[in-house]
């Protein structure tokens, strides 16, 4: 016959915990048993709802503050309509049923080493401390005609210091109900199959002395897993089949830069090595990616890795076109005697970089392929008077001179070209005859025919200028002695416009096809600080500005924050492999989304949350413990340690019955 083990939970928030119960299995041997949630108590109604949604059954939304503790919480008296909670609450929530097992969860806020000493011990968190004592006094008062048979309580481990009074209080409180504790801090991701998560924390556990006679025994520790080894079975972030809540989070600026900056494995501390200097980083510098920059900027492949599209514009400032190259001779310059080197035709040459001028290294290449300085073979080459010359073609060179042995004769034919002395007679000038010597060689120093291409001095009077004077037949050319520069500040680094920035009002000189910024001013100071010149550049935002980011890691991964569904899959809440499995709820449609419209609030029930697998392990060594009490079996044979260990109730006994 199946034995149902019946639970119950006091500040059971999202119902992680309760769902964890209902997973376990408390079969032992021959016996056979089920775990039934029988309902909960918790005073948010947005938790209430989750609760239902993960476990089926319905939690009460009760307030568990007297009415002093809500005055001094809150800062003024409860609204109309309030009032306190009381132990007929409690069995209401539990449908009239007495629950085998109770599991509480007190608010840990005042506990947490999140909250600074001072503010722990202010009356406005002494007052949310002591809903622990009276949790549990409402709880034993509720089911004091039938108690339940084991009671765990679950807080942060800084309570046993903090809160060292209100647990004084609570043993106090359970030794008057007959029950026996033990008090030990766990680490739940060890506890569930699974998790990937370490999150310690402290479980108090009592059994009640006469209706639960066996040993309690501690779960079974099991490994810790990689993060991967959840999360890869869910789809990317913003994928449609995660649903609402599988979304990159919309964070401040400042808070992306910060997560930047924390080394893959490692966490907040990795800030601590970075320098800071008048609230700045001193050692790196945030730049924006503008228009004008292309991805990659400035990069560097390693030698082994493939590189983008080459273009006609592969410089390092537009794009990764360096190579980290390894072979040190290959790229070297000076030390190793590579400048100005000359590569052999059979060798092949290093990295060619932006400036490859020969003294950047062996940028020279010895070509066998020339028999000569020509520049390609055959040209200007002179053909021998007995040999034929090549065939002629448009082209200039390619062997067409020939070397004519025969010596000058004064005839029509070898006369043609030269060059009369001053003082000996040309030939006889004839119409259209260019065969002869009618070229001079004019030994005059001035006169009209060395005025032609003359440039006059700058001080000098040109001559006549006619209408005819556009082939030189004068000087017409003057020596101008003015620069143009003005010598003073601001002169464009007192030279010719070189590197020079020319004012937004003013015009520019001509542009040729070879005006660059470094031979000319050909900048422009532009002082729209805003539409287009803004919008080629963007600006970083402000610290406090929310956005979504993604942070690129050197190696090519991507950092960023979990998903609010990532943080509920390694608490637990869904399995991912069974949630987007073929066939899986994720694959028809369906959603796991908690109550709610924002991340902050799914956030805060996910991390205020038992891991629903940790949950599972100790509910099936709980359930299993009734089981036995309930058949007469007070152990079993096994190597896991014991929580509530027989001393104890040695102990409680003797003081039962009066023994010193």
């Amino acid at each position: 016959m199946n034995q149902v083990v019946q639970h119950f939970h006091v500040c059971g928030g999202s119902g992680s915990g309760a769902a964890g119960f209902n997973d376990a299995d408390p079969s032992i041997g021959p016996v056979k048993g089920t775990m039934r949630c029988i309902g909960g108590v918790d005073v948010d109604p947005r938790a209430c709802r989750d609760f239902r949604m993960m476990t089926g059954v319905p939690q009460a939304c009760l307030d568990l503050f007297t009415v002093g503790m809500y005055r001094r919480y809150w800062g003024r008296m409860p609204p109309l309509g309030w009032r306190e909670a009381t132990p007929q609450d409690f069995r209401d929530a539990a449908h009239g049923l007495f629950p085998d097992i109770v599991f509480t969860s007190m608010p840990c806020k005042g506990f947490s080493g999140l909250l600074s000493a001072q503010k722990s011990t202010s009356d406005r968190y002494r007052a949310l401390n002591e809903l622990v004592p009276r949790g549990m006094m409402l709880t034993m008062e509720a089911f004091a005609d039938n108690l339940p048979g084991l009671f765990i309580f679950e807080n942060v481990p800084r309570i046993a210091s903090r809160g060292r009074p209100l647990l004084d209080e609570v043993d106090k409180l359970m030794n008057y109900y007959g029950y026996v504790g033990a008090e030990t801090v766990h680490d739940c991701g060890e506890l569930g199959d699974g998790l990937a998560q370490s999150r310690r924390r402290m479980l108090k556990v009592f059994r009640h002395r006469k209706k639960v006679p066996p040993f309690l025994y501690e779960p079974h520790k099991r490994r810790l897993h990689a993060v991967g080894d959840v999360l890869r079975h869910m789809p990317l972030p913003g994928d449609a089949a995660g649903g609402p809540m599988h979304r990159i989070p919309a964070l401040h600026w400042k808070t992306w830069v910060r997560l930047a900056f924390v080394e893959a494995g490692s966490d907040w501390r990795s800030l601590n090595k970075l320098a800071i200097e008048d609230g700045k980083l001193r050692d790196y510098l945030v730049v924006p990616e503008g228009t004008n920059w292309h991805p990659n900027v400035m990069g560097v492949h390693r030698w082994e890795e493939t590189i983008g599209t080459v273009t006609a514009q592969s410089r390092p400032t537009n794009g990764a076109f360096s190579v980290a190259d390894v072979r040190f001779t290959q790229s070297a310059h000076w030390q190793d005697g590579q400048a100005l080197g000359v590569r052999r035709w059979t060798e092949h040459t290093g990295t060619v970089a932006g400036q490859t001028g020969p003294l950047q290294g062996a940028y020279s290449v010895a070509d066998v392929r020339h028999n000569g300085p020509a520049k390609h073979s055959n040209q200007f080459r002179v053909v021998q008077w007995e040999k034929a010359a090549q065939a002629v073609t448009s082209a200039h060179g390619s062997g067409q001179s020939v070397a004519d042995p025969r010596p000058v004769r004064p005839n029509r034919l070898f006369s043609k070209y030269p060059v009369t002395s001053w003082v000996s007679p040309t030939g006889t000038v004839i119409g259209g005859d260019d065969m002869g010597a009618y070229a001079v060689a004019d030994v005059r120093r001035d006169g009209p025919a060395f005025a032609k291409y003359a440039v006059t001095a700058f001080a000098e009077p040109t001559g006549t200028v006619i209408a005819g004077s556009t082939t030189g037949q004068g000087a017409f050319a003057v020596a101008d002695v003015r620069t143009g520069m003005q010598r003073s500040k601001g002169d464009h680094y007192l030279t010719g416009g070189h590197y020079g920035v020319m004012r937004w009002k003013d015009s520019s000189g001509a542009v040729s096809a070879s005006a660059c910024h470094d031979n000319g001013p050909w900048s422009v100071a532009d002082p729209r600080s805003e539409g287009q010149a803004a919008q080629s550049v963007e600006a970083l935002p402000e610290p406090n500005e929310k956005l979504v980011c993604r942070i690129m890691s050197l190696d090519g991964t991507w950092h960023r924050p979990f998903t609010t569904l990532e943080l509920a899959s390694l608490q637990s809440l869904v399995d991912p492999e069974e949630w987007f499995a073929p066939g899986g709820p994720g694959h028809q449609g369906r959603h796991f989304v908690l109550d709610g419209q924002s991340d902050q609030r799914w956030r805060e029930a996910i991390g205020n949350a038992v891991p629903r697998k940790a949950a599972k392990a100790i509910g099936t060594v709980m359930g299993q413990t009734i089981l036995l009490a309930r058949n007469g079996e007070t152990f079993v044979l096994g190597s896991t340690p014991i929580w509530v260990r027989p001393l104890a109730v040695a102990v409680s006994v003797a003081q039962e019955g009066g023994l010193a």
